[in-house]
C-alpha cells in the first residue's frame, strides 16, 4: 500500500452522503481494518446482499473512497478486489460549512461514534481472555489547556503519530494486529464532567 497522500478535504455533499451511508460505513470499516476483499466476501462477512454490496462499492469508488487492487497471491477467479486508499480525509472548518452540510456531517459523526462505542464494548468483552493484547488495551481520558491554533497543531501531531505506525500487510511485524484508534476533542462547557485539571487515566 502506498504512503498516505496529502489530506483530502471533503466538501461535496454527494461525497459526504456516500461516506455516511450505514452499509458503506460498514464496508469501509471492514476494508480499513482487515485489508482488501471482494464484494462476495464482504457480503458474506457483513450479512449483505452480494448485488447491493457491488453497487455500494462502485458508488464508493466513484467518490474516490475505495479503489480496485491486485488480487492477493494465491487467489483464484476473476473477482475484483477492493481496498481503501490511505487517505487523510478532512472536512472544511465548521465556519465554512453550509448549514445542510454541517447537519449531515454532525449526523455522520454521531452515527460513527455510536458504532465505534458498540465496537469498543465488543472489544472489551473479547480481550477478557486475550493474553498480552488484553493487558495492552489502553484507555485515556484527560484535558489540555490550549488556544484554537494549538489544538489544531495538537491534532496534526496526532495524525503524524498515527502515520508512523500505519503499515501495509506485508510490512507488519510478527505479532502485529490492526488496532482501531479514534480521536475526539471538544471544548468543555460550564456543566461539563471533564476534569479541567488534566487528569489522565489508563486501563
Amino acid at each position: 500500500m502506498s504512503p498516505a497522500s496529502e489530506p483530502r478535504t471533503i466538501d461535496d455533499p454527494s461525497v459526504l452522503k456516500s461516506l455516511a451511508h450505514p452499509r458503506r460505513q460498514r464496508i469501509l470499516a471492514r476494508l480499513r481494518e482487515h485489508g482488501p476483499a471482494t464484494s462476495a466476501s464482504l457480503a458474506r462477512e457483513l450479512g449483505l446482499n452480494t448485488g447491493a454490496t457491488s453497487y455500494h462499492l462502485r458508488e464508493l469508488a466513484r467518490n474516490g473512497l475505495v479503489e480496485e487492487t491486485e488480487p492477493p497471491e494465491g487467489s483464484h477467479g476473476r473477482e475484483r478486489w477492493w481496498r481503501t486508499p490511505r487517505h487523510d480525509l478532512r472536512f472544511p472548518p465548521r465556519s465554512a460549512q453550509e448549514e445542510a452540510f454541517r447537519q449531515a456531517l454532525d449526523e455522520y459523526a454521531r452515527s460513527t461514534f455510536t458504532r465505534d462505542f458498540e465496537d469498543f464494548n465488543r472489544a472489551l468483552e473479547a480481550t477478557a481472555e486475550d493474553g498480552a493484547w488484553g493487558d495492552a488495551f489502553p484507555f485515556s481520558s484527560g484535558s489540555i489547556q490550549v488556544t484554537p491554533e494549538e489544538l489544531f497543531g495538537f491534532f496534526e501531531e496526532y495524525i503524524a503519530l498515527l502515520k508512523r505506525y500505519q503499515r501495509a500487510p506485508e510490512q507488519m511485524p510478527e505479532g502485529a494486529r490492526t488496532v482501531v484508534t479514534r480521536f475526539l476533542a471538544f471544548p468543555s462547557t460550564s456543566d461539563s464532567a471533564s476534569d479541567s485539571q488534566g487528569h489522565q487515566e489508563r486501563a
